[in-house]
């Protein structure tokens, strides 16, 4: 038993890593990868059942997930995201979801066939949408920082409160079809929210303050916060289920506020997205590997597909344009939330729930529950995962461009780079916290940023999503350093690279995965590359004629070799230590003298 258990902890893990990798490798959304690799895993194959093989902890381990991704999510959270868009965020939360929760229900009574007071249960959880599943596909959609934040504030604001309208509908049918209760049964589940909110406001303010009075030591600041998020879930589970999630979202919420101001507390943020990356895999690894043939089988009934085909054409476009009327949202904003909204893991693990305690209750109509939400879910994550980004672009909500390239310190130097770089189409941006050395960069027509690039604003002030690559270009190495050490997990750590500010640091002493990451030569140091550029040297091409590495036979006599410009016109920054392949037709860039 202990070794079925193992195994299947072991396959669960490994499976949802590789299909976020295998994920990214092909450009393809990830919750299709894993949704297909749970399929194959489960009912296609039949290899395993994950809910047979773990038993009683199936259910812990999945709620206990979702309650750290609504927790990463909520986290995250800040108010100046939607500056221009609160007010449709504050309507698609509430009116919208209103909306999308009676139609939904009458959708469900009327096409999939079910009895009203369990449409009007189920209706209330599909308004759900979920961090497990927006947040993928923003990743991959590189949307503009307005449209995406909405989705975002959407997604989590909502995820807990699709449960509580769901809850809600039960307790009032339980109440009308039970003899004995009255109304004042409601109390109970206004109370056990209203708890669940203050419960998770104070554990919120608890940990602020103990961390701001350095309770924690630094490392074990994550795993002790971590244990506070799973400590206020299962209180407010064992207070009323469902209302968990509600908990750990305003502690998450809380914190996102509070972290303003203690600094300390956003370094949390990069420990717990790592376990959530790996949480979201096993969660979807976990129950579409549990799912039934007869399950499968079941969504390709006209009911079910109708059902589908009606949420997605009708009640989401719908709720939006509604809910959202008088609001900043263009047409082309409205258009595309309208049609972007895919169900995720809150749906499936809590429709699982209300089916069996459905079922207790004597409604026989509810076996259809599980089948009709993975139908919904499946089908939007595949639908919505696989259009974001094409129809994002064709209503001009998406950076269509070539990835672009940040540079951090402007100098002579890195303005006459970015100057060539964006001479070939690449987005460029150059950030400096000096006016003065900017100017050259705005005569040449090169867009800028002024302001400290460190600074926590920064993601508020200038739109970042057009950038991949980050260049710390300054004059000062120790801030190169820090830069890099900043921006590696946002921009990726083989998309980070730093210029040596001087020779005083030995190159022998420098850590082979750092000398990676030094662009250009072995003597292409700050202050060198700037006095060439202010003398006689100038930026140019080289064509390459035949297939050959790049050495120093293929390099002119005294110039720099700084990139290789590809034939799809992408480019390939020269490091210190990457060794590059040249093939025929492709141009090396180099800094040269002008009269060679």
């Amino acid at each position: 038993m202990e070794n079925v258990v193992l195994i299947s902890m072991v396959v669960i893990l490994v499976v949802g890593i590789f299909s976020q990798w295998l994920a990214w490798r092909i450009q393809w959304p990830s919750i299709v990868i894993m949704s297909i690799a749970g399929l194959l895993l489960g009912p296609v194959f039949g290899l395993f059942n994950p809910q047979e093989a773990l038993g009683e902890l199936y259910s812990p381990l999945i709620s206990l997930a979702v309650a750290i991704v609504l927790f990463e999510g909520s986290s995250t959270l800040d108010v100046r995201e939607i500056k221009g868009v609160s007010k449709s965020v504050f309507r698609i939360v509430t009116i919208g979801a209103i909306i999308a929760w009676i139609f939904g229900a009458l959708a469900a009574h009327y096409i999939a066939g079910l009895s009203l007071e369990i449409s009007f249960i189920i209706g209330g959880l599909f308004v759900v949408t979920g961090p497990t599943v927006i947040i993928p596909l923003l990743r991959n959609a590189k949307l503009s920082p307005r449209i995406a934040a909405v989705f975002k504030w959407e997604g989590i604001i909502v995820d807990p409160f699709g449960p509580l309208l769901a809850l809600f509908a039960y307790e009032v049918i339980k109440v009308i079809n039970t003899e004995g209760l009255h109304a004042d049964y409601m109390l109970t589940f206004f109370f056990s929210a209203f708890i669940a909110i203050l419960l998770g406001l104070g554990v919120g303010l608890l940990v602020s303050f103990m961390v701001s009075k350095g309770v924690f030591p630094e490392y074990l600041k994550s795993p002790i916060i971590l244990a506070f998020v799973l400590l206020c879930f299962t209180v407010a589970e064992v207070i009323m289920h469902e209302t968990g999630m509600l908990a750990v979202t305003v502690m998450g919420l809380t914190l996102a506020r509070t972290k303003r101001y203690l600094s300390s507390i956003g370094n949390v943020n990069h420990f717990v997205e790592n376990i959530s990356v790996l949480l979201t895999s096993t969660i979807f690894i976990l129950l579409t590997a549990s799912l039934s043939r007869e399950t499968i089988a079941e969504i390709f009934t006209w009911p079910i597909i109708g059902f589908v085909l009606v949420m997605l054409f009708i009640v989401r476009p719908l709720s939006i344009w509604l809910s959202t009327i008088g609001t900043e949202l263009t047409k082309q904003e409205k258009t595309l939330i309208g049609w972007v909204a895919p169900r995720g893991v809150v749906a499936l693990t809590v429709s699982g729930y209300f089916a069996a305690i459905l079922l207790e209750d004597g409604h026989e109509g509810a076996a259809l529950l599980t089948t009709l939400t993975f139908a919904l879910v499946f089908i939007t994550v595949c639908a919505h995962g696989f259009t974001l980004r094409p129809m994002a672009k064709a209503l001009g909500l998406a950076n269509d461009a070539p990835p672009g390239i940040l540079i951090v310190g402007a100098s002579s130097f890195s303005i006459a780079f970015a100057k060539y770089i964006k001479e070939l189409g690449i987005p460029v941006l150059i950030s400096d916290s000096s006016r003065g050395r900017l100017q050259a960069a705005i005569d040449k027509d090169i867009p800028i940023y002024h302001g400290q690039l460190l600074s926590e604003h920064t993601q508020y002030d200038v739109d970042l999503t057009p950038y991949e690559t980050i260049l710390a270009m300054t004059g000062d190495m120790a801030y190169n350093a820090l830069v890099s050490q900043t921006f590696a997990p946002e921009f990726g750590f083989n998309n980070t690279f730093s210029l040596p500010a001087g020779s005083s640091m030995g190159k022998k002493e420098i850590n082979t995965s750092h000398k990676a990451h030094l662009l250009f030569e072995e003597n292409a140091i700050f202050t060198e590359l700037n006095r060439k550029i202010n003398t006689t040297y100038e930026i140019k091409p080289i064509l390459i004629n035949e297939n050959c590495k790049l050495d120093k036979d293929t390099i002119p006599e005294e110039s720099t070799p700084l990139f290789v410009q590809k034939e799809n016109k992408t480019i390939q920054l020269v490091t210190l230590r990457k060794k590059i392949n040249l093939s025929k037709g492709e141009q090396l860039v180099v800094l040269k003298r002008k009269n060679n």
